[in-house]
Formats: C-alpha cells, structure tokens, sequence
C-alpha cells in the first residue's frame, strides 16, 4: 500500500512510489503486526509478517517527533516549523483525528500516547521546556507545567497506570503524577536521586533549618528505562549499572554493580542501551552486539539467555502478543526474534543508514535504481524499492552516472579517480577498470544522451572526455582546460549534426565561492575523435575539432542546464530561474569572444536557495530542487506554471540530487542530511495525456537506436575482469619515465657523466601526467644522438668557464653571477624577509616594551617605598625594609570619616562616672600592672612601640558590624605608621652604609697606592652593594651584560666613526703640549721631588767606576767613591724608615675599614632587632584583622540566610494562601457533588419504592415476580463502587476513565438479552412486559449514574485530602521557617554579645582551659615560702651539676668520635698505599727495557751484532731489487720510444689532411658568422660592458688609493711637527 500527499495543477501531479532510508529514530507498533518509523520527511510503515512497506507523507514541512500505540492504532507526530503542531492520525485509514496546536515556539523533543485512554504526553524544546498532557480525542489540553522539561529525551506512560508519566532527561529521571479531580488535572513531580558513580547510595535529602550544600559527588547517567507489572522502573545506567526504582517512595534499589569483584562478567563490559519487560523477565541490549535475557530475583540478576547480533542494536521492545521481540539498530537493520519457537535471529529489514550522495535509474525497462551513499556504498533497488545487492567500494564517493549504451555506472571519488561498475549482475555488481584522472575530487560526472562520451570536471578547471564504449577499455580521449572554477556540467545531443554540445558552468574572480557568471560550450564531434590528430601529445583536444564558445551572465549563477540551443539557469540573488537563448554560430563568431547574454524569461524559484536543475530526456520538462526540500517539475515552454511535492525535510538541508528515469515518468530524489532516498512517479491528466506520450515515445526512440550499439558492447562489458585480478602485464602500469629539465645544473661541477635525472612522480599519477612522461621518454629516445652532442657541447663549455672562474677569481662575486635577473630576485626575496623578521623583532620589542611599562608602572612606580635590604659586612645578617604603597585617596576618606565618626562617638560617651577611693597601696599596685594590663588588653605591642591610634575601639566595646568594619580601618592604619617608622630608621643606615662604602673605597685606593710604591701584591676587601641593596639597577641594562654585538645601522656607524676622529683629535691636540712634554722628559712632571718619590730616587755612580779598575783609582776618585757609598747607605736607610711609615699607615686604614664594618654590624644587628619587634606587632595587628574579618563575614553570611529564609517564608506563605484558596474551591465542588450524588442515590431509590405503583392494573403475585426480575442484573464484571478503598483506587485510577463507561456499554448490552420476549413470564401482556422493560432499563442505568458518580466523588475525594495533606505540609513548613528563622535571629544576637578578644600573655605562662577552674582543698598541705625556695635553690644546683655532667660526658663523646674518624683516615691511607705497591709491582716494561734490566754486558754485544747482520743483509737485497727496476724503466722508455716514431708518422699523414679541413671549418664558420651575428653582437656588448665596468673599478680604486697617500702625508707632517716642534711655536708657548 502506497500513500502521498501531493500537490496537484491542470497539467498533472507527483505522486510517491517509495522511499528507502532510515533516520536513527525509534521503531513503534502501529497495530500487532506493523511498525513505524521516520524516513526524511516521511513515515514508513512496515508489515512484519508480509514484509510490505506503505508510506505516509507529513502535511507540514518534515517530521520531529513521531509515537505510535498499537493497542488503538493510533501514531502521532510533530511537524518541523515554528510553532509546529502535532498531528494525530489512525492507521490503517491514515485519516487525521486532530491537530494539537500547543504553546512550543520551535519543535518536540519527545511524544507518548497512553494504552488506557486517549491521551499524549508531549515535551517542547527550548525556550519553554514545556511538558503537556493532551486528550486527543477532543484536542484539549489536560494539564501543562512550563519549563521543567528541560533535557528530556524520552516520555512513558505506565501502561497500568497513565496517571503515572515517566521523563528520561539526559542526567535525571523524574515521575510525573497526573492528579485528577473531575475534569481538572494537575502534573506533581517526583524526582529521583540517582547512587554516585562508584555505585554508593546518597541519602535523599530532607528539608532542614539551615541551608545545605548541594551534593557535588557525580551521579550515574540513566540511559534506559522500562516499566514493571508492579509499577516499578528498571533504569539502566550508561555505566553499567541496573536500578529499580519505586516511584511511589522514591527509594532506589541497586540490583547490578559492575564495579564489585562477583559481578557477571557478560554484563560489566557493556551499557544499558534498551530495556523491555514481559513476564518475569528483563531483555538488555547494551553498546555491543549481545541481547541477554535477564531473570531478576529480589536484588539477585541471573543471565539465563544470550543472543548473538551481527552489529549492535540500539532499541529493543516486544511485540504487542508480547512473545516476540523487535530489535532495531541505527545503521537500518531490523530483527525479530521469536525465543520460544526458536533462537533464530530473522532479519526484517536491512537498508543500511547514512545520507545519500546522489541516485540514478539505469536505461532498463525494469527501472533499477543505482544510490550512493557517503560511506562508499553503492546500493541497487528494484522498481517498488527492495534493496538487491549492494557494494563497498571503499572510497570517499562524490559523484555517480549511468550509461546509456551499457549496464554500468561510473562513479567519481574525492582522490580524483573514476570507477567502472558492472551492473549487469545485479545481485553481485563488481568494479571492473578506474583511471586516475584528477588529484582532486571529482565534482562533476555526465553522460551524453546517446553515450559517446563521458565528461569530467574538477576543481583543476579540467575537462577530460573518456570513451563510455566498453569495447575501447574506458580509455581518455583527452582534456581541456577552461578558465575559471567549474561548478556544473551538462550535455546534449545535436542528431542532426552528429555533436555533442557540453555546457560549463564556471565562476569568474569576482564570483563567489558556489556562483559563477561564465558560460562555456563545448561543441565536440560524434564518434570522430578516434585518430591522433585530435589531440596533440600531451592530449589536449585539437581546435580542429573542439569548438569553444564563451558567454557572460549579469548576475552570477548556481546552476544551469544546457537545452537545445538554450540554457536554463537558477540565480540564487535573485531567487529566480532564467532561460537563455543561445545566439547561431557563425564562421565569424571566435572561440575568444565572449557575448553577454540576457534571459529571455526569468520566473520565481525556490525561497531557500541554492537549487539545482535537471532538464528531462525529451527536454521538454524541467526539475528543479532546493534547500527548501521541495521538486518542482515545469514545462519549458511555459515555466510559469509548476507541480511540486515535498520530497525531504527543510530543516536537514532540502533535496541534494535528483535525477530523471528514461521515460522521464520517475524520479529521484536524495536529501542532504535525513538519510533518504525518495522515488516519485509523474501522472499526467488525461487533458495533456499527449506529453506523457511524447516521453514515452522518445524514450522507445532512444531505446531502439541505441539496441544495436547495446548488443555489441554489453557483451564486451561482461567479459571484463574484476579490478585487480587482471594479469600482472597491465597496459595501465607506466614504465619508467625521463622527464627533461629539472633544477639549473651547476656546470662547474660537473662532468661528462652528467644526465638529467628523472623527477620523483606522485604515488598515483593521472592519465594527463602518464602521457606527459610517455612523451618526455619519447623525446628522449628521439633525440638521445643530439642530447649526446648537446653533452659534449655543454663540456666544452663547462672547460672553458672553469680556466674563465679561475682566472677571475679576484673579481667581485656579483661579476660571476651568469643569472642576474635570479640574483635581483633573489636579493629582493632576502630583503623581503628582512624587513619581515624586523617587523617582527620590532613589534615583538614592542610587546616586550609595553608589558615592561605596565609591570613596572603597577609593581614599581605605584610603591612609594621600594623594596630593599641591607646586609651586613662580616656576617649573614639581612634586614629587610616594608615595601608600601601611598595611601590611596580612597583610604584617606575612609580613614578620616572613622576618625571623625570616633571623635563624635567619644564626645556623644563622655560620661560622669563616680569613683570609689581606694587605699595608696592599691594606687601604687594600679600604677605597676597599667603598663602590663594596657598591653594585655590591647592586644599588641603597637601602644608600647609608641603607634597606638587614639581613636583605636575597646576590643570589649566592639559590638556592631559598622564598629568592626572601622576598627579595620584604623588597625591598618597603625601598620601603615608602624611599617613607615621603620622604613625612616631603614633609610638612614642604608644611606650610613652607602657612605661607609665610600669610605671604604677610598681607604683602598690610598692602600692601593701604597702597595705600588712599596711593590707588594695583597688582595683588599672591597664590598659593594648587592642587587636586593640597589634593586633600581635591576631595571637598567649595563652594556656589559650584553653578550651580543650591537648592531648598528649605516647612519649610527657614520656618527660613531665621526665620535672617534673627534675624540683622537682631542687627545692628539692635548698630547702635543711642548712644555708639558719638556717638563716630563726633564723632571718627570714634578718642580720639586716630594717625600713619597723617595723611593724611586737613585744615586748615578761616578764615571771612573764605570770605566777604570779599582786597582787604577786614585786617591781622590777613592775620596769621592767613599762619599758615594755613605750616600747611598743613606738613601737606603730613609727608602726603609718610608716603607715602614707606609706599612704603619696601611694598617691604620685596614683596622679603620674593619673598626667602621664591625660598627656597622652591631648597628644593623640593632635595627634588626626593631624589625623583629615591629614585625610582632604587625602580625599581632593582623591576626585581630583577620578575626573581625572572620565575624564580619559572618554576619554578612547570618545576613544572607536571613534574606534566603525570608524569601522561602513569602514563597511559603504564598503558596499556603493560594494552596488554601484552591483548597476551598475544591471543597465547595466536593460539596456540590456530593449534594447532586445525594439526590442521585435518592432519585434511584424512589425508583425502586416507586416500581409497584407503576403496575396498578397487575395482581399481586404477578407484581411480585415482576419485582424479582426488576432486581435480577446480567453477570457482567463489576465495578468498583464508593464502599472500596480508596487507597487502591488511587493506585488504579485508570478504572474511571476507562471500564466505566465500558461497563454501562456491557451492561446494556447483557440487558437486551433479558428484554427478549423469551422472557417474559406467563399471562403478561406485551405492552405491560415493555412498560416494564423500559422501567428496569431506567433503573439499569440510574443504577449505573450512580456507580459512576461515586467513583467519581471517590476520586474527587482523594484529590481533595491530597490537597489538605498539602497545606497542613505547608503549614508545617512555613512553622519549620519560622523556627529557623528566630534560632537564626538568636544566634545572629549571640554572635554579636560573643566577641573575640586577643590577649597578650607575659612569657611563661600559658592559657588554660576555662572549665573545672575550682579545685577540691581538703587534700591540701600548707608550707613556709622558705622550705620552697631553699627546695627550688637545691633543684637548680642540682640541674647545674647535671649540666655540667652532661657537658663533658659531651666533649668525651666528641674525643671519641674525632678519634674514630682519625683512624679510619689512618686506614683509608694504608689500603691506598698498598694499592699503589701491587700497580709498581704489575707495571709492564718494554722489551728493550727488559733487555737493559736483566741482560749481562755480553749477551748484549752478541745481539746487537745479530742486528747489524740483519741490516746488511736486508740492504744487499734493497741493492738488487733496486737494478731490476731499473732495468724494467730502460725497457720502458725504447717501448715509448717507438709509440713516438709511429705516433709522429700520424701526424704527418694529419698534416697532410690539414689544407682539406681548414677549408671546411672556414666555410662552418663562415655559416656560424652568419648565422650567429646577433649573438656575437650581445657577447661584445657584453665584453664593452665588462670594460667599462672594469675601469669604474680601476678608477675607483686610484681615487681611494689617492685619498689614502693625502692622508700619510698630512700624518707625516703631524708627526713631524710634534718630533721637531720650531722655535715660533717655543716662542709663542
């Protein structure tokens, strides 16, 4: 059974044939024995048992959510649009029961339908989140609660109870309770706390009086749920868990934990998925391909059967005869299994799920269908749409189109190549050729109408046209290029001409990515491009034969499709569709011209864009399709006019492909994203019968043209093998190729062996690379002999440039460079990449630059006192300063509004208190402990630093939030002064410290000086400041901590060089000082000769002791010698007494730098001891900080719940009020019926009081027997009246509904049969035995009104305690509130009353515990102090003595240990000496050695003449050895000798020929002249031009080298005139 909606017009209508696909949506029965499901846009409905498919198409726009109940036979389903519906329909009619029109703004999440009454449950998605429960019968909404729908993927009914609705969220699970009291409904949930991961229970939290932490453990994930014969639910978790849940108590059972060490091994790998029950057994299918049975007893979970799937199923449920199970997975596979019968797994359906690519009818009568998916499969389908045979063909598929002239499909994949597919076998189609033609995917893919050729495109802008005869092996005719981006191809047939027109859609530069505005015709001849002269050798197709006509659009095109001598077109701008009519070629019209065209008819198309075209084999019809899903067929003569359907869903991307059958009476379609694949038939009126006709006849025409050629190659096309089983001596397996060029050979480097080396092609190369490298190795083998020739030109060649390189290899190496153009290119590629790198070290700088600025402005500018240390000179002492920031403006108001709120508060306190007098020893005593007690009380040692703040609070006086915040105000105000006191005392002896530094250096340098003069090395103690001393200089970069050369540009290079001369001409001019320089050289510098150059004064001998002996001295030169010597000894006697003044002073400065260093430690020592001291009193600040923070805080948080509880108390109240207000309108309701059950009940009971009064005219006894049958009812089943529990009625609350009106329907009925006449008793009259009849039918059914209403008043009853139960809950809720309020309010006050105090303990005691402070004294003996202190005096003599004990036992101790160590140095020493001795004992000497130590003076001479016999023997043999080469050379040289004689006999035969060859080389070269002139003219203008360049350089050169002698010579006579200054220039100095 077949069933569409379709859109019908005068011309004819679509009508759905079939559809295929599977949307990875749940299966549901429609009645016992069909199954629903959704495909695209559509509803299948399967029959289990005939395995028939009907469909059903959605009268909106695709479908959301779909349920079915097989019970009633009836499905429903939502729409896909804003604010969608949901349509109610029965099946087997397929007629529409209602239209629920609800309050979702975008679509369904999830849909139920109840087995115990007309009702849906129903849940929108965002914004609202609505779930709503309709009666569907008469399209009224029940009940509805706004967004608390919220994740929910799945709704159920408990099929006893449809009060009960269970709503599987994605994280929760909650039981929705549907409470009825008449015809008002309400929706109460019930929320389900699910175990933490690990499998523990959570208690279900209780309301209490304070506010509680929401659990942060993570809870289990349902994942399946399922209903028990008890109203309980199985939840199935995704990690492995199985639960039983009461939704009546809420407790949650665990029946399986797959983390416990006994857990079923089957079961701990896998997650529930599905869940169904029937019986006593539960059926699990989880993520892998298993099905288990499971038999639960109490929290025992048994497998007790397992079934194997060929893939994982995702959906289990059984049959409504509840003996056989439907299993269905997301891949479109459906199974049944019957368990009790066998264990069989029967396979229903199996369609596979993906989206479609595209599909295609091939040219058969029997309409086989061929689809493509996106996972590489190819399916085949016959005509009423079973699946026959399907093919992986593991590759990313794009494209599919079937042959005319042969059972196969070619298909094109993303990599580029084109697969063959043998369809003629259509239960094992198989892959019998592909070529590579593409290396990217292949976009488009077309047959002609007569199958000459197929057509390719791809990005690459290529058309390759392959023969589609199977009998020339598929092979590429060739290709040709076409500008710009290709974005649709189509094809016709001219019969009258014998060609094939081929239209390209290509997009231009300014086109977007899908749109193009160039039109490109190819005009290609028929069965003519056999021969080699259609395509040249690279195989692009000659011009002799391919015609190419270009044209141009306005606006830009998606797609188009090429007519007979027109285009039609769709342009997504416009959201129209055009047609173009092509103008006639002529023999004027050039293939480079491009014409404009302009539509010669434009209608409206699609809304949602882009569409795509598809013309009719006949080219009379069109077919378009779009993202808004809809096909729409037109006539292309009058394209106003249209028929469309609704093929796939708008809101998973439209219609992808669609494609015309031969007739063009079938369609098909395929969706973008819904999975499917839709056929469609085309039904013409009979008014335009003539047009279906005119398809059918061509179709017939086309069929018997192409018979023949069908025939011939069908055949040929069956013979072939399968791909890949061919013989290893494939033709399509390329040799090994030479490709020419290559990369610029460096002859220089090369020698004769040189050849052009093969480039490495790609894995897979494309036909269009194959032929390339088949020419290049044709070539090559065509002109090896020139190459050859070429080669030893090029070694010439390669001679002469090498002896030309090395002869200029002074020049500069731009002269040598042969390519100057690649050099510019080259050079500017470098500075390109300069100037980019510089960019970036610029702005990386920058970036640098900017977080310096913004770290230092915030860490280093913003503090107003940096911080530093200091450390000491001889110890590891270091004292830190108190970084601190300046008071903000902010912190300054704060602090004076405290300080004048305080001022106020004291003035408003001032208060005249009576004092009692006291004695004088308690005034003394007062005035000891003040100064103990205010530190105490305080807290801190700030008051006795001398920081105390006078506006500081009491710390027992601090009872408000607003006291405390200001207490903090001011306490960190004491910091502040405290941490700026130190901070002075800090900067004045780091400034002491940098002055001392100074000193010291100056001390060194006078020691420095001293130690030149007395000629000693000795290393002085210099300290300096450290980095943590001096942080300002971490902020500054020396350059010596610069390792890098710095880099200079030309100009800061100019003005260093500049710098320099400046700075030598300077010194120049102060050096060339005449008396400055007399002065040095006379008297080195000085006038007189001061104290301290004594020691460099040296006496001159007298002249004779350099030129006479003593012996020749005379008396007086004696005389002056002796004078000499007293002179010297004086001179040496004062050089001593100044070297010791020297050492004396050295040392007064040593000890003065180490007298000023120790000084300086004891001071710093002090200061540190301060730090310590107002480092106390800072924490001791703080930590009171940090306690009145602590209490503010919470109160702040007493605050907070404070508020929270007022607002659930309002809350609370409210609810109360309205819960009290619906309270009492369900009374007076409840009063009102009772009222009407009343007269009810008294209106049946006149009717039986009443009875004998209604048969005057009868006798008694008659009356009597009338009475008894009055009171006899049929034996029907009996409904629950108002005497039963209404416990059991609220728990089976569905007998209202249902099995009341049933029974009075049964009931009536069951009274029919005791109206018969049969009945009637003897001697009655008719008319009084119908009188009767009527009177006991009326009791009948007052009787049953009666029944009704008290299950009716029952339930109202119920529904009315619940809502007392409600407000007495309330009631109790808002008292509980109250209570924690008043307890929050008391402890809020005693929080306030109990402050914190800190106190400050002298040293030695310590805080004991408050309680038991009273001690029992009866046990209590009383001493004098003196028996205690002479006891404490003999306690502490003692622990002396111990001390001391302890001491030297210590230093004894210490002996050993120093003792021990010793000796084992001692023993460390002997095993390294003994190691030592066994190295000296196993030293190896050398042979000679050993020769020398133990051979006797003999032994030795009689070796040493063994050697010198050996020597000579060996030299005789060197001796001859020697005369017979000499002899070989000898013989040698008459052997060459010879070679020269016949070698000279050569070349006068050469000489001879000499004359003949000149000749010819004349006149070659004489044709080279010729020829080569313009060649010879660039080498001499090449040769001026290296000339010219030449003398620039030479010129150059001079004119530096004259600059260069100018300046000698100026420095000469610089020179020169500083040596031999004149006597002008003495003169004017």
């Amino acid at each position: 059974m077949l069933h569409a909606h379709f859109k019908m017009d005068e011309t004819g209508s679509l009508e759905v044939r079939w559809i295929q696909g599977f949307t990875n949506k749940s299966v549901d029965f429609v009645d016992n024995e069909t199954v629903c499901y959704i495909c695209g846009s559509h509803i299948c409905f399967l029959n289990m048992e005939t395995k028939t498919q009907s469909v059903f198409q959605s009268p909106g726009r695709g479908i959301g959510a779909l349920t079915a109940n097989s019970k009633s036979g009836i499905f429903a389903f939502s729409e896909q649009k804003l604010s969608p519906s949901i349509f109610v329909y029965i099946f087997p009619e397929l007629q529409l029961k209602n239209e629920l029109k609800g309050t979702a703004q975008l679509d369904y999440t999830s849909l139920a339908l109840c087995d115990g009454g007309p009702y849906l449950a129903c849940c929108s998605s965002l914004p609202d989140h609505t779930i709503t429960v309709w009666n569907w019968e008469n399209a009224e909404s029940l009940c509805t609660q706004p967004h608390d729908g919220k994740d929910v993927i799945s709704l159920v009914f408990n099929p006893l109870n449809w009060y009960q609705l269970c709503a599987l969220g994605a994280t929760s699970l909650t039981v929705w309770n549907i409470e009825k009291s008449a015809s008002f409904h309400v929706l109460k949930p019930s929320t389900i706390e699910f175990p933490a991961k690990d499998g523990s229970i959570i208690e279900r939290l209780s309301p209490t009086l304070h506010m509680t932490k929401p659990c942060t453990r993570a809870r289990l994930t349902p994942s399946a749920i399922c209903w028990t014969a008890t109203s309980e639910l199985y939840v199935g978790c995704e990690e492995g868990f199985l639960l039983l849940v009461d939704p009546e108590s809420l407790s949650v059972s665990l029946l399986f934990n797959p983390t416990t060490a006994d857990a079923t091994s089957e079961l701990q790998e896998s997650s529930f998925q599905s869940l169904t029950f029937n019986k006593n057994n539960l059926i699990a299918v989880g993520k892998e391909s298993r099905v288990h049975c499971l038999q639960i007893k109490g929290t025992q979970v048994n497998i007790t059967r397992t079934w194997q799937l060929e893939r994982p199923v995702t959906t289990v449920m059984y049959f409504p005869d509840q003996e056989t199970l439907l299993l269905s997975s997301k891949s479109g596979q459906i199974y049944m299994l019957n368990s009790a019968q066998s264990d069989e797994i029967v396979k229903v359906l199996d369609v596979l799920s993906g989206n479609f690519v595209t599909a295609a009818l091939l040219h058969t009568d029997r309409n086989i269908c061929v689809s493509l998916r996106e996972s590489g499969e190819l399916q085949l389908w016959s005509s009423d749409g079973i699946c026959i045979s399907s093919l992986f063909l593991q590759a990313e598929v794009t494209g599919l189109a079937c042959c005319p002239i042969a059972h196969y499909a070619a298909v094109g994949t993303a990599s580029g190549i084109i697969l063959f597919i043998d369809l003629n076998d259509e239960q094992q189609p198989r892959l019998v050729h592909q070529v590579q033609l593409h290396h990217t995917a292949v976009d488009q893919l077309v047959f002609d109408q007569e199958g000459h050729y197929l057509l390719t495109a791809a990005s690459d802008s290529h058309i390759y046209v392959i023969d589609a005869k199977p009998s020339t092996s598929f092979s590429v005719i060739g290709y040709t290029v076409i500008p710009g981006r290709i974005l649709s191809l189509s094809t016709q047939y001219i019969s009258d001409c014998k060609k094939v027109d081929v239209l390209a859609l290509c997009a231009g530069q300014e086109d977007k990515e899908q749109e193009g505005s160039l039109l490109t015709v190819l005009s290609l001849p028929a069965g003519n491009l056999a021969g080699t002269d259609c395509v040249d050798r690279h195989g692009c197709l000659s011009t002799r034969f391919l015609k190419v006509f270009q044209y141009k659009v306005h606006h830009p095109l998606t797609s188009c499709v090429l007519g007979v001598s027109e285009v039609f077109a769709y342009c997504h701008k416009n959201k129209t569709l055009q047609r173009f009519q092509l103008p006639e070629v002529t023999d004027h019209f050039s293939s480079q011209q491009v014409v404009e065209l302009k539509p010669n008819q434009e209608v409206r198309g699609h809304l949602l864009g882009p569409a795509s075209l598809v013309l009719s084999p006949h080219c009379l019809w069109l077919a378009s399709v779009g993202q808004d899903g809809l096909l729409r067929i037109r006539e292309t003569v009058s394209m106003e006019r249209y028929i469309e359907l609704q093929c796939h869903s708008l809101r998973l991307g439209g219609v992808r492909s669609v494609s015309f059958s031969a007739d063009a009476l079938t369609l098909l379609t395929t969706g973008f994203k819904d999975g499917s694949l839709l056929c469609t038939s085309l039904r013409i009126k009979d008014v335009d019968a003539g047009k279906g006709n005119e398809a059918a006849q061509y179709s017939q025409s086309m069929a018997r043209i192409l018979k023949n050629i069908f025939n011939a190659e069908n055949p040929v096309l069956i013979s072939f093998p399968v791909w890949g089983q061919e013989t290893p001596d494939s033709p399509e397996e390329p040799e090994e190729r030479e490709v020419s060029g290559g990369d610029r050979v460096d002859v220089t480097e090369q020698d004769e062996s040189y050849s052009s080396l093969p480039c490495a092609p790609p894995s897979h190369p494309t036909w269009l690379e194959s032929r390339r490298e088949a020419v290049i190795k044709e070539d090559n083998e065509k002109y090896s002999e020139m190459k050859k020739n070429l080669r030893e030109t090029i070694k010439e060649l390669r001679d002469a440039i090498q002896e030309m390189v090395r002869e200029n290899e002074n020049l500069p190496e731009q002269h040598l460079n042969l390519d100057v153009e690649e050099q510019r290119r080259l050079e500017a590629m470098v500075e390109q990449e300069v100037t980019r790198v510089k960019s970036d070290i610029e702005w990386d700088i920058i970036e640098k630059c900017y977080l310096c600025d913004i770290l230092k402005r915030e860490c280093w500018d913003s503090v107003k006192v940096k911080g530093r240390a200091i450390k000491a000179f001889h110890s590891e002492i270091e004292v830190q300063n108190f970084p601190l920031k300046e008071h903000t403006e902010k912190e300054l108001e704060d602090l004076r509004r405290v300080e004048n709120i305080r001022k106020l508060e004291k003035a408003a306190c001032t208060l005249q208190l009576s004092t009692l007098k006291k004695s004088t020893q308690e005034e003394e005593q007062g005035r000891e402990g003040h100064e103990a007690e205010n530190a105490a009380l305080t807290g801190s040692f700030s008051s006795q630093l001398g920081f105390s703040n006078p506006y500081i609070y009491d710390q027992f006086s601090l009872q408000t939030t607003e006291q405390r915040i200001n207490q903090i105000t001011l306490l960190q105000d004491v910091i502040y002064r405290i941490k700026t006191a130190f901070n002075a005392d800090f900067e004045v002896l780091h400034r002491q410290k940098v002055q001392e530094l100074k000193r010291v250096k100056d001390r060194n340098r006078l020691i420095r000086e001293m130690m030149l003069e007395l000629d000693m090395n000795m290393d002085l103690w210099e300290p300096s400041l450290t980095d943590s001393e001096w942080p300002e200089r971490l902020l500054t970069v020396d350059d010596s901590e610069i390792k890098a050369e710095k880099y200079l540009t030309p100009e800061q290079q100019k003005e260093e060089e500049r710098r320099k001369l400046d700075e030598q001409n300077r010194l120049a001019a102060q050096d060339d000082d005449c008396r400055e320089r007399a002065l040095d050289d006379m008297m080195e510098g000085v006038l007189e000769v001061k104290k301290k150059d004594i020691l460099k004064m040296e006496i001159p001998p007298p002249e004779f002791v350099l030129t006479k002996a003593d012996t020749d001295w005379s008396e007086e030169e004696k005389k002056v010698y002796r004078e000499y010597e007293k002179k010297i000894k004086d001179l040496n006697e004062e050089k001593e007494k100044y070297k010791k003044a020297l050492k004396i002073e050295m040392k007064k400065l040593q000890d003065s730098t180490k007298d000023a260093a120790e000084k300086f430690d004891e001071t710093l020592t002090k200061l540190l001891e301060k730090k310590v001291n107002y480092t106390v009193a800072i924490y001791q600040e703080e930590l009171k900080i940090t306690h009145l923070v602590d209490s503010v805080l919470i109160e702040e948080e007493m605050t907070n719940r404070e508020q929270e509880l007022k607002l659930k108390l309002e809350k609370m109240l409210a609810y109360k009020d309205e819960t009290g207000k619906e309270l009492k309108r369900h009374e007076h309701e409840v009063e009102s019926f009772h009222e009407a059950y009343d007269n009810l009940v008294a209106e049946d009971k006149l009717l039986d009081k009443d009875f004998k009064r209604g048969f005057p005219d009868v006798p008694d006894q008659v009356a009597d027997s009338l009475y008894k049958l009055f009171k006899r009812r049929p034996r029907v089943q009996k409904i629950r009246t108002q005497t039963d529990n209404t416990s059991k009625l609220s728990k089976e609350p569905g007998l209202c509904g249902s099995l009341a009106p049933d029974g009075l329907s049964k009931m009536l009925k069951a009274m029919e049969e005791l109206d018969a006449p049969e009945n009637i008793p003897e001697g009655l009259k008719p008319w009084i035995w119908e009188r009767f009849c009527h009177i006991r039918r009326a009791k009948v059914e007052s009787e049953q009104k009666v029944k009704m209403r008290a299950l009716t008043l029952a339930e109202m009853q119920a529904f009315l305690q619940r809502r007392r139960d409600e407000v007495i809950a309330a009631q109790q809720e808002t008292k509980n509130l109250s209570e924690a309020l008043e307890s929050l309010h008391k402890e809020k006050n005693q929080n306030l009353m109990d402050t914190m105090v800190q106190l400050i303990l002298k040293q030695g005691q310590v805080e004991v515990s408050t309680t038991d402070l009273t001690a029992e004294c009866t046990d209590f003996i009383l001493y004098h102090r003196s028996v205690v202190d002479d006891l404490r005096k003999e306690i502490r003599m003692l622990a002396e003595q111990k001390i001391a004990s302890m001491v030297r036992c210590k230093n004894v101790r210490k002996g050993m240990i120093q003792l021990e160590w010793q000796h084992k140095v001692m023993r460390k020493q002997i095993d390294d000496l003994n190691e030592k001795a066994r190295g000296i004992k196993m030293l190896r000497l050398l042979a000679d050695q050993q020769d020398m130590t133990y051979l006797s003076r003999t032994a030795q001479d009689i070796r040493m003449s063994k050697q010198v016999s050996s020597l000579e023997k060996s030299i005789a043999l060197m001796n001859k050895t020697h005369l017979h080469n000499v002899q070989q050379r000898i013989k040698k040289i008459e052997r060459i000798n010879r070679q020269a004689a016949m070698k000279a006999e050569k070349n006068l035969v050469f000489e001879q020929q000499l004359p003949d060859m000149q000749v010819t080389v004349a006149e070659l070269r004489h044709i080279c002249g010729a020829t080569a002139s313009e060649d010879s003219e660039a080498a001499e203008a090449e040769e001026r031009y290296q000339e010219i360049v030449q003398r620039s350089n030479l010129e150059d050169l001079a004119r530096a080298q004259a600059e260069d002698l100018d300046f000698l010579w100026a420095e000469v006579e610089r020179l020169r005139k500083k040596n031999f200054p004149s006597l002008d220039q003495l003169k004017h100095h």
